[in-house]
């Protein structure tokens, strides 16, 4: 029992850590994360109804570039192979409601490598037949990369999204 309560609030503790590392951002702002730049846009906004109330839907986009000379890889051993932590940075919208299937957070992940490999197999009439299939072997963000994602927020009307950013690196 002792050891689930500290095992637990070592777990918050350490979450907290990454809560406490996050920084605001602003529509057309870059800042600095960790070496990477982290630029957010609001592209479009217009006024919706959910659940008989007016919000304001915001269409953002959110790119992350890696201005260090570290390049971040994870190879994969085997396959498959379930991968989680591909996670470069997220941007966190505090105020969004999540309302009609809209996001509350963009999470900028690495890019993924696909490897075709060829396989010689018998088809069902008994032919000796090859095929080619992709399957992911790493993945990257190299120094000088640019990864870009694109988000809805519906956040209450009169409000602008207020967004945090943090690494997950």
């Amino acid at each position: 029992m002792k050891n689930s309560i500290l095992l637990f609030i070592f777990f918050l503790a350490a979450n907290f850590g990454n809560y406490i590392n996050a920084q605001k951002i602003s529509d057309g702002q870059t800042i600095d994360v960790n070496g990477m730049s982290v630029t957010f846009n609001i592209l479009n906004k217009e006024t919706v109804q959910a659940g008989g109330k007016p919000f304001d839907r915001y269409k953002v986009s959110a790119s992350v570039k890696n201005n260090s000379e570290k390049s971040y890889t994870i190879r994969l051993s085997s396959f498959p192979q379930i991968v989680n932590n591909i996670g470069l940075v997220e941007l966190d919208c505090i105020n969004a409601t999540g309302a009609k299937l809209t996001s509350k957070k963009i999470e900028l992940k690495m890019k993924a490598q696909i490897i075709n490999v060829t396989y010689s197999a018998y088809d069902k009439s008994g032919k000796f037949v090859s095929s080619v299939i992709p399957i992911t072997g790493s993945y990257y963000f190299d120094a000088g990369d640019t990864i870009s994602d694109d988000a809805i927020f519906i956040v209450p009307q009169g409000e602008k999204p207020d967004i945090s950013v943090r690494s997950l690196k």
